[in-house]
């Protein structure tokens, strides 16, 4: 095999809690995350030499150790101690830096591409190893569907999510770093958490209201604060007639979820129309074997 295509598919949190920041600076989470059908694409081609070459749609991007396609792919020729090299075209669909883990799914769909492409024959969990030294987010990636994701983010236990629903995903103007919300996150002040374990038991009981009811996502504190934007784009999605609307990790992406796709394509058109977003897209939830 000289080439590959892999896709890589973005994520939402249904759920989102932050339980405390850690010695390390990191902090604990406990969250529920969805693998969604918006999707980037990656074309891995052998080289003849040892380079690493990255080149990619969106001029905006890095192409060296800045962008998590190239150090997934160091740190694996490392991890394997190979030669030769390889070559990676990115067309990015998912918005950057949105809240939707773009960057780490392009990265473990790297590690699994690159596995497959030379033959590596490396496990998921070894490939789980390799994620999470270059992201919390990789690891889920990897595996994709639905889980219940703790620690940093590398604990996962996979749920089922069967449930059918359209989403909107509303990627509006700005720029967040994840960083800036996380040192602004004032744990000590939080009067109430997100229900994490009843919407796991409301998806796992095929009950979409009771679980659209319970969506939450603690960040909202920090960038919905500074962002109002945000709010704009919840009230809007809720007037469209979604079933609940709320923002993905650090933002500033809102998604809402609707029960049909014409509502779905209806709240899309009008978000674009009022320019409260420029980047929005209708998309599903996907399991684990499509992914």
């Amino acid at each position: 095999m000289e080439n590959l295509v892999r896709k890589a598919y973005g994520k939402i949190n249904l759920g989102l809690d932050v339980l405390r920041k850690r010695p390390d600076g990191y902090h604990d989470v406990r969250m529920i995350m969805q693998t969604v059908d918006l999707c980037d694409t990656l074309t891995f081609v052998k080289r003849g030499d040892d380079k690493i070459v990255l080149t990619s749609n969106k001029r905006e991007l890095p192409n060296d150790e800045n962008n998590l396609i190239y150090k997934a792919a160091k740190l694996l020729f490392s991890y394997k101690q190979m030669s030769g090299g390889v070559s990676i075209h990115l067309v990015k669909t998912i918005p950057i830096a949105a809240g939707m883990a773009g960057g780490s799914a392009d990265a473990a769909a790297t590690l699994c591409g690159l596995n497959d492409l030379f033959e590596l024959g490396l496990s998921t969990e070894e490939l789980l190893e390799l994620g999470v030294q270059i992201g919390a987010d990789v690891p889920f990636c990897i595996v994709g569907g639905c889980a219940l994701s703790e620690g940093i983010g590398e604990v996962l236990t996979p749920l089922v999510n069967s449930l059918p629903c359209e989403l909107v995903l509303a990627k509006p103007d700005i720029d967040v770093s994840t960083k800036y919300v996380y040192e602004h996150l004032r744990l000590d002040e939080l009067e109430h958490h997100p229900d994490i374990d009843g919407i796991r038991r409301a998806m796992e009981s095929g009950d979409l209201g009771g679980m659209c009811s319970l969506l939450e996502n603690v960040l909202e504190t920090v960038t919905a604060e500074k962002y109002e934007v945000i709010g704009e784009l919840k009230r809007e999605l809720l007037h469209q007639g979604a079933e609940n609307a709320v923002m993905s990790g650090s933002g500033p992406t809102v998604f809402g979820l609707f029960a049909v796709r014409e509502q779905a394509e209806a709240a899309k058109k009008a978000i674009l129309e009022k320019q409260l977003a420029k980047e929005v897209f209708v998309s599903r939830f996907m399991n684990a074997q499509e992914s």
